[in-house]
């Protein structure tokens, strides 16, 4: 004759070990939630609330003042869609000037700096509304700009 043996797991309120177990799981899937939705830095020293540890920018360096990187910027964000913001980030000799910009639901920012005398420093960032990155425009955005560079 076969005994039929309880393990003590299968019953309701029995075992405690299942209830912790299921606290820790819930502890655990909140924390991976908290990391996945956070917020990151903008190229313009502020926050947007995005998916971080995902690369969103590209730099460029051109042998051009920083007026005229960030004339061809503004000109390349107006064609493609609304400036929403300019800022002067540090007033004086080395200024960073910033545009934020919106184009087919993205949200763009542009960082001009001066590298040196003679070179300047464009970064362009760009998410999606839900806080992905968009490295395909943001390439597009960096070539555009350094096109309507070179026929000036």
């Amino acid at each position: 004759m076969l005994h039929k043996v309880e393990s003590g797991l299968d019953g309701s309120g029995l075992c405690a070990c299942i209830r912790v177990m299921k606290t820790k799981m819930l502890v655990v899937l909140l924390g991976s939630l908290v990391l996945v939705a956070g917020c990151v830095g903008t190229v313009n020293d502020r926050s947007t609330p995005a998916v971080p540890f995902v690369k969103d920018k590209f730099e460029g360096r051109y042998a051009r003042t920083p007026e005229q990187v960030y004339a061809a910027a503004e000109e390349v964000l107006k064609a493609n869609g609304v400036i929403e913001r300019e800022s002067v980030l540090n007033p004086g000799a080395n200024q960073v000037r910033t545009i934020e910009a919106k184009m087919n639901g993205r949200r763009i920012w542009v960082r001009v700096e001066p590298v040196d005398t003679k070179v300047s420093s464009v970064v362009v960032q760009v998410r999606t509304s839900g806080g992905g990155a968009d490295l395909e425009l943001t390439q597009e955005l960096q070539k555009q700009i350094a096109v309507t560079l070179a026929t000036r």
